[in-house]
């Protein structure tokens, strides 16, 4: 059994663990609701640009209108975008949409490239062996578009130079503060389906545009300006969408953190108090045992001084 003084050492150890898990959960928190309403903030522009591209798109001739839209006959090589975090301690987030990619892309029957962004996934597809294109590592905290245009701006190229065939983007999606579910989103080619009219994280789903419109300056024109910046919002939203899942889960992880080492330190102190008890109980013991040994010692020293005394006489 550990020491009192051992025990102490781990509680006050456990102590400072909480302390530091319980002020990156106060900060986790905090930059949670920022990533919420910025993700909030973007959804109106993503909303409108997705009705203007989906309208435009339903020409007639679109499979052709432009070359990010021009599905190719035969998929020699798929790039994957993968989101992760630079950082750890956001429980499983990282796990889970890593897991999920490699359920999906491990056995895929053409060969996959890889665009990183984040520490944590460039060093698990590194550790694999696998091919990575480029990394994107240090996004801030509360990134503007200009931050990541330039991610959307090399997977369109890596599309028009035929290096790849298709382009998918792999992220976490933020449901609540508890759910935060990985998801596969097709980048390109750009598909536009007749019954959809706006993407997934728009509040108008369902909503469709009939009206005619003459556009200026031509529809060619506007495609060759929507398509890539559309392509780029995509992206920017994924990862203001995984930002706010990872704050999320680290302030979920952090707050599981620092209840256990609160549970861990009453627990520790149960166990000091009872080495403490034990330590005093056997001082006692010892004290009590040597009142006793000095009473008996005294008391045999009477005995001889008595019995030298009736001698004597």
């Amino acid at each position: 059994m550990a020491t009192a003084r051992e025990v102490k050492l781990r509680i006050r150890s456990v102590k400072s663990i909480a302390q530091i898990t319980r002020a990156l959960q106060a900060v986790s928190a905090s930059k949670v609701q920022r990533a919420i309403a910025t993700v909030e903030a973007s959804r109106p522009y993503a909303t409108k640009a997705w009705e203007v591209l989906t309208h435009v798109a339903m020409q007639p001739g679109r499979e052709h209108m432009h070359p990010l839209m021009t599905r190719r006959d035969e998929v020699k090589n798929v790039l994957v975008a993968l989101i992760t975090s630079d950082r750890g301690l956001a429980g499983p987030y990282n796990t889970n949409v890593l897991r999920f990619m490699f359920k999906k892309f491990d056995n895929y029957p053409v060969p996959v490239h890889y665009v990183t962004i984040g520490r944590k996934g460039r060093e698990i597809l590194h550790r694999r062996g696998k091919h990575i294109v480029a990394d994107f590592s240090g996004i801030p905290d509360r990134p503007k578009f200009a931050d990541v245009s330039q991610i959307g701006h090399l997977l369109v190229e890596e599309f028009l130079s035929g290096k790849a065939d298709e382009i998918y983007l792999v992220y976490t999606d933020f449901v609540n503060m508890l759910r935060q579910n990985p998801t596969m989103k097709k980048l390109l080619p750009l598909e536009v389906e007749e019954d959809t009219r706006v993407q997934d994280f728009s509040p108008a789903a369902g909503h469709k545009a009939v009206a005619s419109y003459i556009y200026e300056p031509d529809e060619t024109e506007i495609l060759n300006q929507i398509v890539p910046r559309f392509t780029q919002l995509q992206v920017f939203h994924a990862v203001l969408e995984s930002q706010a899942s990872e704050h999320a889960a680290r302030m979920v992880a952090m707050k599981n953190a620092t209840d256990n080492a609160t549970e861990l330190a009453d627990a520790l102190q149960l166990e000091y108090n009872k080495a403490r008890q034990q330590s005093i109980t056997s001082e006692m013991l010892d004290i009590a045992g040597g009142a006793e040994a000095l009473a008996q010692a005294m008391a045999a020293e009477a005995r001889k001084a008595a019995q030298a005394a009736q001698q004597s006489q």
